[in-house]
């Protein structure tokens, strides 16, 4: 969506001060008049007689309308209202002889009532409602054919952030819709249908790019989006996002259709908590697993190979700075390959505590290590394949091995 025209504002006239404020405002007006228009020399008049607005002293107190053109070509570039020496009232801009925009203002130079800008051909290319400067219900902007482009609503109260809008391309074709929580685009768009607010179940609503190829695909129930879809060039799908009850999904799929990501969010008050999250391979199988509670805490990390036997599995337990972790490692035969346990302290990092295995293959213990509350290593352990005790070290805190 393009950015938002901001609405011409000018300082307003004060009694006694006419010749600065009016220069002021008559500078102000240049940059509207185009770069070609910026370097003209203008000749103005009000009710025929030539005025210079740059000089306050020649429209002070006076009503009219206000007219200049460009000096070398003769054509018309603006036009003004002005009342006992005010800018107030209608105003008109010029390009190239034509009228390109127009739209009044209130004493204190701010845009009030309908505001229209129109292309080279005469056609309305924009037109929209002011407050004091503030734009009101329904802003619409158009193609040059004519074709709507887009409508947005701004509330009559409170800021001027947009609250529903809807896009299309030139082909007519919508391309972007926003919902509110009750139907504010019509005449122009009939979002009571679009947003779901009919009551016959989730509307669905499909956008289009500029080359006319289906984008996105989306659902909506009571101005609440259910359902997003969106699809790569080939028509397979990229993304879906879907919300039943109190749980969102969001899929992630490759170019070629397989799923390479799944994350479900539980849905409290105004925010979402990731509680799962599943990653898999280019040819869709599983290749790690997370999951977290309702206050955002970890409690399942797994992951697989490719053949599908896990290679590592993460069991969470306990809350707040007693939680732990235990964590198994796996050959890829699905054998166990390691055991240990972990404190989680702060961001996550893990702390190593009670006694960690590692086995063979065959499933034959070959190291133990033993960890005080701290994490230091305190006893090693060492077998060979027979199961014959290789090493058995005592630790001190400082790393050194008790003399044997």
């Amino acid at each position: 969506m393009s950015p938002r025209r901001a609405p011409f504002c000018r300082p307003a006239a004060l009694p006694g001060k006419p010749g600065r404020l009016l220069r002021a405002a008559f500078a102000a007006l240049v940059p509207l008049l185009g770069a070609a228009a910026a370097h003209a020399q203008l000749d103005c008049d009000l009710n025929g007689r030539s005025v210079n607005p740059a000089n306050g002293a020649t429209t002070a107190g006076k009503t009219g309308l206000l007219r200049c053109k460009d000096r070398a070509s003769g054509e018309l570039q603006r036009e003004e209202q002005l009342q006992n020496g005010v800018f107030m009232g209608l105003v008109r801009i010029y390009e190239k002889g034509k009228l390109a925009k127009e739209h009044s203002v209130n004493a204190k130079g701010n845009i009030q009532g309908r505001a229209r800008e129109f292309s080279p051909t005469g056609r309305v290319l924009r037109e929209a409602n002011y407050d004091d400067g503030q734009e009101r219900g329904l802003v619409r902007s158009f193609y040059p054919d004519g074709k709507l482009r887009r409508v947005i609503f701004y509330p009559d109260t409170g800021s001027n952030s947009e609250r529903a809008s809807a896009e299309f391309t030139e082909r007519g074709q919508l391309s972007a819709l926003r919902c509110a929580d009750a139907p504010t685009l019509s005449p122009a768009v009939d979002d009571a249908r679009l947003c779901g607010f009919s009551g016959t179940g989730p509307s669905q609503v499909d956008l289009f790019d500029a080359q006319g190829s289906l984008r996105s695909r989306l659902s909506y129930v009571s101005g609440k989006r259910t359902r997003l879809q969106n699809f790569y060039d080939n028509g397979k799908t990229a993304m879906l996002d879907e919300t039943v009850g109190n749980q969102r999904t969001e899929q992630n799929y490759s170019s070629e259709g397989v799923k390479r990501r799944e994350t479900a969010y539980l849905l409290v008050e105004r925010a979402s908590v990731r509680v799962r999250e599943q990653a898999f391979s280019e040819k869709g199988t599983l290749v790690r697993d997370q999951r977290w509670n309702s206050a955002g805490e970890p409690i399942v990390d797994d992951s697989y190979y490719l053949n599908g036997q896990p290679s590592s599995k993460s069991a969470y337990s306990g809350s707040g700075d007693t939680r732990t972790v235990e964590i198994t490692e796996f050959y890829d035969t699905g054998e166990r390959a390691a055991l240990g346990r972990y404190q989680v302290v702060g961001r996550g990092r893990q702390i190593p505590i009670g006694t960690h295995q590692r086995f063979s293959e065959k499933g034959s213990l070959l190291a133990e290590s033993s960890f005080d509350a701290k994490g230091r290593v305190t006893r090693e352990r060492a077998w060979d394949e027979s199961g014959e005790l290789q090493r058995d070290d005592e630790v001190f805190e400082d790393g050194s091995r008790k003399a044997r």
